[in-house]
């Protein structure tokens, strides 16, 4: 594992500090890495949205959308099919 040694003002060292000794987290250490995966996170989700959003609007789902999908799966239900 790479070390890396970052400079906190007193407050966020103070922050730090109290997350640790409340027991969500065995060290500081833990606690940066659960914040920078968090991250990961949010921008994999982000990235997500953003694509979605720049493909073409799909077909609507309304009422009849939904009767048809409830009659194909149980249509499926009917014959035990499971594709």
């Amino acid at each position: 594992m790479s070390t890396m040694n970052i400079s906190l003002p007193s407050a966020l060292k103070s922050f730090v500090d109290d997350q640790v000794s409340q027991g969500a987290y065995g060290t500081s250490s833990e606690y940066l890495r659960e914040l920078i995966r968090r991250d990961k996170e949010r921008l994999r989700l982000r990235n997500l949205l953003m694509a979605g959003a720049a493909t073409a609007p799909g077909a609507v789902a309304d009422s009849a959308y939904f009767d048809s999908l409830r009659e194909r799966v149980h249509q499926k239900n009917l014959t035990g099919s499971s594709t």
